[in-house]
């Protein structure tokens, strides 16, 4: 490898917006990143639950003329 060419690498913390902090290895210093394993719903099993009623019946109303041809 060349001499002088490539970035320092550290052991630097990634903060996530949950307060979690990991620390990690990088040539960036103080990362901050939105999500983390600890508040991933993947990880934590916890789903988001989404509007899908209301989101069908949208679909429903909006292609209804085309169903009485």
């Amino acid at each position: 490898m060349k001499k002088d060419i490539h970035p320092k690498y550290t052991e630097t913390k990634a903060r996530c917006a949950c307060g979690n902090e990991i620390l990690v290895g990088s040539t960036k210093e103080n990362i901050s990143v939105e999500i983390c394993s600890k508040c991933h719903p993947f990880y934590t099993g916890k789903q988001k639950l989404v509007d899908s009623a209301g989101r069908i019946e949208r679909f429903r109303r909006k292609y209804a003329k085309f169903q009485n041809q």
